[in-house]
């Protein structure tokens, strides 16, 4: 990986190249700013024709619906696309595309894997943005150091490639961050990051000690040149506000021979509910070598857990501390822990090598919200949350995904990291409501958003907390003053993502980007005197 010297003569390389021509502040970009972005691209920066796609490339469609992973997104008349997507092979294609997009007026947009949960890497809100998508998909190396139990990878890999490449340099070490092998490196670590492993290790932010980042102004930076307030702002800070991350450098964690799987499924009419009321406040103070998360459907409750050591062990454990789940021994799966990620994701019958697949998108449109619970829900508000449940089967389908905190994902300092959701926190929650057809999902939406109103009661409050990976405009949009994102329409949806941390993010940014150079509905906004 490139020494902090080696970066350092790439960045003045790279400056001396450019140094021709100025660096405007981005306006509103018209088609012909857009042929020259391409021909700046392909003549000054010499990036393979093969590596730019023009909407008017027969390549164009393909690798943009590549990794839309929402099908409502497919419809792309819906939103702005881009005009011009660059699938870079080398971190100089990545500076290029920033440097001929700022002297162009064109900004750029910048995704991994895909799920992103509105969209905003690689389509716009607004159908007159003209913009460009940096696609990472083909970065995507892993660069495992066994001996020091760290590595080198890359915003383009999944995090099946992650943990794949681990296991195969030392199936002792795993990392702890999501459950899906599908999800990019590069969104993923941007937003904090949490799986299985978290009470034990807590996010995948917590231990990231390296990266490589483009700035605004197509520099690249690693964490001595970019500084400690910078480097803070990516491990959390959400994507597309602060540059592009080429790379991350993170430490790996310690994995047992064996762990131990098991998925107890429990009906409202064999004490579903009642077993749900007691695991609010059992699951985070258990001890962190076991997670046991819950998956709510309208006629089940699913108890899924992994723990860090075998069935022996595990069983005692859990009849002293949660009988009411009455767990048994024909309930434990013993794998190794590679083994446990496609178990988990994809089903008992999928293999280890499944995990490197990277084509996956949901069959049903979807919409995603979040909330964070700091006091424990009632029984009775239970029994009405599976009644209003019973509902969605008239247009679709519907789940509740329930994370415990504690352990070690608590105990570290809200402001350590721009992800603030720490002390204090049970667990997290995750809607999503599916629906097939229309894209809009009329009859859909408004069920989510009746649900989300009568859940706040019962969640944090001032402010309402929500996951910047779980990305929801309903939360509120950017609105531009003098061109500029406004920090006070920010508040509306960053106070919730990053609680106080929002404001030394915006300060950040007007730091290392104060024209707003990155930005989309939901990035940081710079926080300018």
């Amino acid at each position: 990986m490139n020494s902090s010297k080696t970066l350092l003569l790439q960045i003045v390389i790279f400056s001396i190249f450019f140094s021709s021509g100025s660096i405007s502040n981005p306006t509103l970009a018209s088609a012909d700013s857009s042929e020259e972005f391409v021909d700046c691209l392909s003549k000054e920066s010499k990036i393979p024709s093969w590596l730019v796609h023009t909407t008017s490339s027969s390549s164009y469609t393909s690798i943009l619906k590549s990794s839309i992973r929402n099908p409502k997104f497919l419809n792309t008349t819906a939103s702005a696309e881009p005009v011009c997507i660059v699938t870079p092979s080398e971190t100089s294609h990545i500076q290029a595309a920033v440097v001929c997009g700022r002297r162009h007026g064109l900004r750029v947009r910048v995704r991994s894997g895909g799920h992103d949960y509105e969209g905003l890497s690689y389509r716009a809100e607004d159908r007159g943005e003209r913009f460009a998508v940096v696609d990472l998909s083909g970065m995507r190396s892993v660069s495992v150091d066994a001996a020091s139990g760290t590595a080198w990878v890359q915003s383009g890999a999944t995090l099946g490639e992650l943990y794949h490449a681990v296991w195969r340099h030392d199936p002792r070490l795993g990392f702890q961050a999501g459950v899906c092998p599908t999800v990019g490196v590069g969104g993923h670590f941007s937003g904090g990051g949490f799986g299985m492993l978290q009470r034990k290790y807590g996010l995948a932010v917590d231990h990231v000690v390296n990266a490589t980042l483009v700035d605004a102004r197509g520099d690249l930076l690693d964490r001595d040149s970019m500084g400690e307030d910078l480097f803070w702002a990516i491990r959390g800070g959400g994507g597309e506000s602060f540059g592009i991350v080429v790379s991350w450098h993170i430490k790996l964690a310690p994995v047992p021979p064996i762990v131990t799987v098991f998925d107890i499924v429990r009906s409202p009419d064999h004490g579903a509910i009642d077993i749900l009321t007691k695991w609010q406040e059992i699951a985070p103070k258990l001890p962190d070598d076991i997670m046991v998360r819950v998956i709510i459907e309208p006629q089940n409750v699913n108890f899924e857990a992994m723990y860090l050591g075998t069935c022996d062990e595990l069983l005692p454990l859990m009849h002293l501390r949660f009988p009411d789940l009455a767990m048994n021994r024909t309930d434990c799966n013993e794998m190794t822990w590679i083994e446990s990620i496609p178990y988990i994701h994809l089903g008992r019958n999928a293999t280890v090598d499944d995990i490197l697949n990277r084509t996956s998108i949901s069959r049903v449109n979807t919409k995603n919200r979040s909330d964070y619970v700091r006091d424990p829900i009632p029984n009775h508000i239970w029994k009405k949350i599976f009644a209003m449940s019973q509902q969605v089967t008239k247009f679709g389908e519907f789940q509740m995904y329930m994370d415990p905190y504690g352990g070690k994902i608590s105990s570290i300092h809200e402001s350590a990291t721009p992800f603030p959701h720490r002390e204090g926190v049970l667990y997290n929650i995750q809607y999503i409501t599916y629906w097939q057809g229309e894209a809009n999902g009329t009859e859909a939406l408004k069920w989510s958003r009746d649900l989300y109103e009568f859940m706040e009661p019962y969640v944090s409050k001032n402010p309402r907390e929500a996951y910047v990976n779980y990305r929801d405009l309903e939360l509120g949009r950017n609105k531009l003053v003098d061109g500029i994102s406004s920090y006070d329409s920010g508040k509306a949806w960053g106070k919730r993502y990053f609680r106080d941390n929002f404001e030394r993010l915006a300060k950040v940014k007007a730091k290392v980007d104060p024209d707003d150079y990155f930005r989309n509905e939901q990035s940081i906004p710079p926080l300018l005197n």
